[in-house]
């Protein structure tokens, strides 16, 4: 049976004190988690590090939902690849649509905190996606392909030697409307392609991801799919409930 990799994204849906309480319970829980599945989660900054020092304990990893690319200096609200390597991270989250489209950030941005992932050795988990208008118009694919292209542009990945690609289409989130299988697997093919064709020559470990509205309903589906690595879920992953039926599901 396949490795099954399943990354909660907590948003900013809880507070330290319900970050906490759900760390807890989740590790109390791990033990009785599959050994196939490799479970990863993504607080807010203020819960980061207690959170992560909780859930490594178990062997369950976390990572920030976004980093800055300089390293120290003055830029206040902000938290570097750096900082969150010392306070225990593993990966990081790099390119959200919400990152994207609610606060602007740029592809050249994103490129940069792409370099100072694989600088501190952070594995980055690079989210890509349409809009449902670029979906509608029949570009889904090229949108997708110039992410990539502009995120993964020289990259120097050094010590790191593991990627993971994150397909979100934007229309999915957090909309109760998820992808079909068909497309997701379509276009996880596609990403697995480009990606090889932009990295030409590195001997990366890559996997492909699908967000998007994963529910216990319906993760089943995607992750028995052969070109889905795992599945990044947003709003369920913060309630011990859905969590516990999603990572039971697999």
């Amino acid at each position: 049976m396949k490795k099954t990799y399943l990354f909660a994204n907590w948003k900013m849906y809880l507070d330290y004190d319900e970050s906490n309480i759900l760390a807890n319970a989740i590790a109390l829980a791990s033990k009785d988690f599959s050994p196939n599945i490799e479970m990863a989660v993504f607080p807010s900054s203020i819960a980061f590090y207690p959170v992560c020092q909780v859930l490594s304990d178990v062997g369950i990893d976390c990572g920030p939902q976004n980093a800055y690319w300089t390293e120290k200096g003055g830029y206040t609200g902000e938290v570097s690849a750096e900082i969150y390597k010392m306070a225990g991270a593993k990966y990081s989250l790099v390119g959200h649509s919400e990152r994207r489209h609610v606060f602007g950030e740029t592809e050249e941005e994103i490129n940069k905190k792409m370099q100072s992932c694989l600088d501190w050795n952070l594995t980055p988990i690079l989210c890509v996606g349409e809009t449902l208008d670029q979906r509608k118009e029949g570009i889904a694919k090229d949108v997708v392909k110039k992410q990539l292209e502009k995120a993964l542009d020289g990259l120097n990945f050094k010590e790191v030697k593991e990627l993971f690609v994150a397909y979100e289409p934007v229309w999915a989130i957090g909309t109760g409307e998820s992808c079909s299988v068909v497309d997701a697997q379509s276009m996880q093919g596609e990403i697995k392609k480009w990606v090889k064709e932009l990295l030409v020559g590195l001997d990366l470990d890559l996997k492909v991801l699908y967000g998007g509205s994963v529910r216990p309903e319906n993760v089943v589906q995607y992750v028995e799919n052969e070109e889905i690595d795992g599945v990044l879920v947003g709003g369920a992953s913060t309630k011990m409930d859905s969590w516990l039926k999603i990572a039971q599901a697999i």
